[in-house]
């Protein structure tokens, strides 16, 4: 069994920055690929970002590209969503996840583990 919770939402200003943090239960999350998802009020569910579980790779949704970097620290059992230059359309619910050894990074499927989310309200 697999727990995730993620922390460091709030609110702030566009321009501004956050980091969200996931601290991940289990022995298994060093060889877990790890990914990040928002969901804003009415819509669906969305890919925003995800690692390897070793080495550099990291993918991106395009329209956080360049704003966010997802990194993680496997002796500490955390992965971090690092947020600069955040607009008003980054509002959302922001959810880390674990994938399964299968399967895209980028589709909401291949994840089996959630977090309960944590809200990032960003005012114009």
């Amino acid at each position: 069994q697999v727990q995730l919770v993620e922390s460091g939402g709030g609110l702030v200003q566009a321009g501004g920055s956050l980091r969200l943090s996931c601290a991940a239960s289990g022995s298994t999350f060093s060889s877990s690929r790890m990914g990040w998802f928002r969901q804003a009020p009415g819509k669906e569910r969305e890919f925003v970002a995800a690692i390897r579980a070793s080495g550099p790779n990291t993918y991106y949704a395009d329209s956080v590209k360049g704003r966010f970097t997802i990194s993680r620290d496997n002796a500490k059992n955390t992965v971090y969503l690092q947020m600069n230059s955040l607009e008003p359309e980054d509002t959302a619910v922001y959810y880390c996840a674990r994938a399964r050894n299968v399967g895209s990074v980028y589709t909401r499927g291949s994840y089996d583990y959630w977090g309960q989310g944590t809200q990032v309200t960003v005012s114009s």
